[in-house]
């Protein structure tokens, strides 16, 4: 199935012009800066294929007519074509906002050749500057990239609830460098739902996010301790549990992390780029030691003891239980020693140093997309 990248033309490509809006001569098309540069390795490096389509007002009437149109259009194709970036359709609309045509963007007449297994509209996306052409992409079950000067403005503009137009994020309209390295280093958010007898697990979970967290298992130390590891890893975390606690706490520690292993593995994806391993750090008495390995394998290694029986609401024995559920789940080597006196400490420690090592072993550098690995797989 073949990716998509649905591109505006004015605004995203080509400055548009500040007074009348309208590209209608040569002396009034200018690029953005780094569009050939930035376009062109996301033509020769990802696989997406490339689509232009927009909304021209009124093209053809009086007040534009095409030939006054086509000198700077067929400019703009020839211009992108000698840098190697070659458009598979260019699609234009010639209507007027008021005639709710249905092949004006945000609707999708001109594009219903894509509603096809041949294409992956799950994964595309449609990169612009208006909302239009986010209501675009919703209607295409695609993702949009909003360009706008002033990303944060725009996205509020956004009348209906953001989440409701489509799965957004917001760059500046200038810089093509961020376009690339975000459709390169590509979305790593993902959720699993897990259900069974005993317990009711919903996670999702972004690799790339800034610490935010939604965490309720039931358990309060066991919430205390996930939100270390959103926290300190730089991951954003929603984990709802609904578990069998009238028997024990077993079922939900370790599905939980059954759950969050597996999310973490398919959130890794193809794993190309990623550091591979990751850290130790001391909390007043304790020092907690941290590896890891994402190579494909599940092993633990734990040199921790705990002299208490529980640590908060939960059982000091399921400390090694639920890392190696992770393990498990993730497909993923660990090794953890933790060294103190106070049990808190200690245990904290080993979350917070955990954290800290999946941040540094899931960094990614879009320069260097390749596998972290001689066997050329994970």
């Amino acid at each position: 199935m073949k990716k998509v990248l649905f591109i505006d033309r004015d605004g995203t490509l080509a400055i548009e012009p500040p007074i009348d809006y309208q590209l209608d001569s040569l002396e009034k098309l200018e690029f953005y800066p780094g569009v050939f540069r930035w376009l062109g390795k996301i033509a020769d490096e990802l696989d997406y294929e490339l689509v232009m389509v927009t909304n021209q007002d009124g093209l053809g009437t009086d007040s534009f007519p095409e030939d006054t149109f086509w000198p700077a259009q067929n400019k703009v194709i020839q211009a992108f074509k000698n840098e190697g970036v070659e458009f598979a359709e260019v699609l234009i609309d010639k209507s007027f906002p008021e005639d709710n045509a249905p092949t004006r963007k945000p609707r999708t007449g001109l594009l219903t050749k894509y509603f096809s297994e041949a294409y992956d509209l799950e994964n595309s996306f449609v990169l612009g500057d208006r909302i239009t052409d986010m209501e675009l992409a919703k209607n295409l079950g695609a993702k949009g990239i909003y360009l706008s000067e002033d990303p944060e403005l725009g996205v509020n503009e956004i009348e209906t609830p953001k989440e409701d137009i489509v799965n957004a994020i917001a760059l500046t309209s200038t810089d093509w460098k961020a376009i690339y390295e975000f459709l390169k280093l590509e979305d790593r958010v993902t959720e699993i739902t897990r259900n069974t007898n005993e317990t009711k697990i919903y996670i999702k979970l972004n690799l790339d996010g800034s610490g935010k967290n939604d965490i309720d298992t039931g358990l309060k130390f066991f919430d205390h301790m996930l939100d270390q590891i959103g926290r300190h890893g730089s991951m954003d975390l929603t984990i709802k549990v609904d578990g069998d606690l009238e028997v024990d706490e077993h079922h939900t520690i370790e599905d939980t992390m059954i759950a969050f292993g597996e999310l973490f593995n398919k959130a890794l994806g193809n794993k190309l780029g990623i550091e591979r391993y990751g850290f130790c750090l001391p909390m007043d008495d304790c020092l907690a030691q941290v590896a890891v390995d994402f190579g494909g394998r599940n092993w633990l290694e734990w040199d921790a003891e705990f002299k208490r029986e529980k640590v908060g609401d939960m059982p000091t024995e399921m400390f090694f239980h639920l890392f190696k559920s992770f393990t498990d789940g993730a497909k993923c080597n660990l090794n953890i020693k933790a060294e103190g006196d106070n049990e808190h400490h200690k245990i904290e420690g080993i979350f917070k140093a955990f954290a800290k090592a999946m941040k540094m072993a899931v960094k990614r550098d879009a320069n260097k997309m390749f596998l972290p690995s001689t066997k050329g797989m994970l």
